[in-house]
């Protein structure tokens, strides 16, 4: 089915706004795109800037039942996990279905158009596998097919509580037993889900700690296998380059390059407390690097070296993770602001950067290189950002691109387009009311 668009303004490649353009989409593709053309008769208009879509690089979507409940008190990313294995133990796949699909859509609200889910919370009670083991992982792709977006799966090997002690309590849903167990169960998600356009599968290393150095290489081999992305989260917590370094001589930089891991389709996620050494392995491999300042934030984890990383070669991309906020705006942002707080100084990264990193970027990290960019045969995907709501305000062709990174929030996308198919219109999702879809699927979670 042909579409045509008017957007009143767009930023197309190479990041420059343009007005009055028209996108033309046949199917799920972008077919053409005419610069400073008027209207065509017809035409869905589009107020505002019209951006690619948004990529989420970090999910984990049951953590959208943690929003709210762990921000009073006083602790540290350890006492937060505990309330996170709580919130994982009420979990089954139809409360997961209706929980993820209730927070994709509000990921759909914000923009966002594809989403990386790290997904290790696989098995039942106990570890007991379900009837299909995969039920958990195929409700993850069923909710975001939902939502509209499409999805990065990344069955994530999860076998040790820290290194060298045993899954216990809740972890013991996470656990396959060894590597080789990980990868025949992910080898049967991988082959359910083969050829679906708006569906990838890759890997994940959940951390040094979660997976020991001599059982990596069977991950690696499962993502070379597939093509696929391979993601780990890597020093978030000071604590965790301490245990790493006493057990193993290396940072946790050092083990997964040591062992295959780092390269062009793998990401490094949070990346916080890194060494010079650190730096130049992740940026000389050209892995990627995912920020999730809100939830880095939120946890005390500390801010990254994020410039630095992009200059030494490392592609920096954003996520949602814990889903404290979804609004990618306000990630991109606070990768700026965050290293103005520590050095200082103003203007670390120009906002078409950081909309790069959101878009672009993000999108090639997990799997999609032909979205992310408004050009004839990328994926149909146009996020319209309005720039006349109070945030917003006297944003001009020459300012709209700073506006939008810096000033706009996620109810000021009034209009997406996923894939070819309108999700969000008039800042109202395809499914109805958000709010009422995640009040639901939480209900459930609270008694």
């Amino acid at each position: 089915m042909h579409v045509t668009y008017w957007c009143e303004m767009a930023w197309l490649s190479p990041g420059e706004v343009v007005e009055s353009v028209v996108v033309g989409v046949e199917g799920r593709r972008i077919a053409e795109i005419r610069p400073e053309a008027p209207p065509p008769p017809g035409a869905v208009r589009l107020a505002g800037l019209t951006l690619p879509g948004l990529a989420n690089c970090h999910s984990h979507a049951f953590h959208r039942a943690l929003r709210g409940h762990t921000q009073a008190g006083r602790g540290s990313f350890w006492t937060w996990r505990e309330r996170m294995y709580a919130a994982a133990e009420a979990l089954d796949p139809d409360r997961y279905l209706a929980l993820a699909t209730a927070t994709y859509a509000e990921m759909a609200l914000a923009g966002i158009t594809t989403v990386a889910e790290f997904h290790y919370l696989h098995h039942g009670p106990g570890g007991r596998p379900y009837a299909d083991p995969n039920a958990m992982g195929h409700a993850l792709v069923e909710a975001a097919r939902r939502a509209g977006l499409r999805i990065t799966l990344l069955d994530t090997c999860y076998l040790t509580g820290g290194i060298g002690e045993a899954l216990t309590g809740t972890q013991l849903r996470f656990g396959d037993g060894d590597a080789e167990r990980w990868a025949a169960r992910a080898d049967e998600l991988a082959r359910v889900h083969e050829g679906e356009e708006d569906v990838e599968i890759g890997a994940a290393i959940h951390s040094v700690r979660a997976v020991p150095p001599e059982q990596m290489h069977v991950v690696v081999d499962f993502a070379h296998r597939h093509t696929g992305p391979l993601h780990a989260h890597v020093s978030e917590q000071r604590a965790e380059n301490e245990a790493c370094v006493e057990v193993y001589s290396a940072t946790p930089v050092q083990v997964l390059h040591d062992h295959g891991v780092l390269g062009p389709r793998s990401t490094a996620v949070h990346a916080t407390h890194l060494s010079d050494v650190d730096v130049a392995l992740l940026g000389g491999s050209t892995t990627h690097v995912c920020m999730c300042p809100t939830t880095e934030r939120d946890l005390a984890d500390g801010v990254g070296p994020a410039r630095r990383l992009l200059e030494a070669g490392a592609p920096v991309t954003l996520g949602t993770d814990s889903q404290a906020v979804i609004d990618l705006f306000e990630e991109a942002r606070a990768v700026e602001l965050d290293e103005r707080l520590v050095t200082g100084e103003r203007g670390h990264w120009p906002a078409a950067q950081l909309l790069h990193a959101a878009t672009a970027a993000g999108q090639a990290s997990l799997g999609f290189p032909d979205a992310g960019c408004l050009v004839p045969g990328a994926w149909a995907d146009l996020v319209s950002v309005r720039l006349d709501s109070v945030r917003t305000a006297g944003a001009t062709k020459a300012s709209a691109v700073e506006s939008v990174v810096f000033a706009a929030t996620a109810p000021d996308v009034h209009s997406v387009v996923a894939g070819g198919r309108r999700i969000v219109e008039d800042g109202r999702h395809v499914l109805g009311d958000a709010g009422a879809l995640l009040r639901e699927a939480l209900a459930p979670l609270r008694r």
